[in-house]
């Protein structure tokens, strides 16, 4: 099977690409643990100085994979192990971000996106609950832009995602947006990186531990539900669920 996550290097920067697009780059347990491999190896290269995040297809991440998802307790490492890794992690958005996507532009340090981007969480209109991605998220967020966007399920524009917290730029074009910020990253000392970084995501990591392992609990209850099947099985049916008004 080709790889689900690919990795390059040029001029300090390692660049993962999330490379699943028949399913939307969607997190399924195989594409979740090719993640979390590469991005341990970028922190143990040290010709690595940043790590950049990025995609195949006009989807960044479409979230859990319904088919074979990835256990939240796995997706949960994955999110803590990006905001511990010892390089910033820039996420480099060029198309759609749904549910659980949107968990991994939280744990990222940097995000940028282009214009044709789009971000919606999805979660309630599946009858799931957005909670470990809850957890990245809420230090970043907007809090009343982040309880609307959570309970409706209403998709967003790059520029209310810059808006509200969840992107750090956003332009037409998103490696002309980042080129300042990858070569201010090339300067930096990288143990002052590295100590940097833990300054800035002391929040998340603390919410991560603290709240963490309670999150994917209930993350994995309701997609047990009787209410996650249906809403499930009408989303691929293409339908809505009996509840939906």
């Amino acid at each position: 099977m080709s790889p689900l996550v690919g990795a390059t290097h040029s001029h300090g920067v390692t660049t993962l690409t999330l490379d699943s697009p028949a399913n939307r780059n969607a997190l399924s347990a195989a594409l979740v643990g090719e993640l979390r491999a590469a991005l341990a190896a970028a922190g143990t290269d040290p010709a690595a100085r940043a790590v950049v995040l990025t995609h195949t297809g006009t989807t960044f991440c479409a979230g859990a994979d319904l088919k074979a998802p990835s256990p939240p307790a796995d997706f949960l490492a994955l999110l803590r192990e990006i905001t511990e890794l010892p390089r910033p992690v820039v996420a480099r958005v060029t198309g759609h971000v749904r549910a659980g996507g949107l968990g991994l532009l939280g744990a990222c340090d940097i995000a940028a996106a282009g214009p044709e981007s789009t971000y919606a969480f999805t979660e309630t209109h599946l009858g799931v609950v957005p909670a470990v991605i809850s957890a990245p998220l809420f230090p970043r967020l907007d809090p009343r832009a982040a309880t609307r966007y959570f309970l409706t399920a209403e998709a967003f524009d790059a520029a209310e995602a810059t808006r509200i917290g969840l992107l750090t730029l956003h332009g037409d074009d998103v490696d002309k947006a980042l080129a300042p910020v990858l070569a201010g990253l090339r300067k930096a000392g990288p143990q002052a990186l590295a100590e940097t970084k833990r300054l800035l995501t002391a929040p998340v990591r603390t919410a991560l531990a603290q709240d963490g392992a309670a999150l994917a609990e209930l993350s994995a209850r309701h997609f047990a539900s009787d209410e996650a099947r249906q809403g499930i099985t009408a989303r691929f049916e293409r339908r809505d669920p009996s509840w939906a008004l």
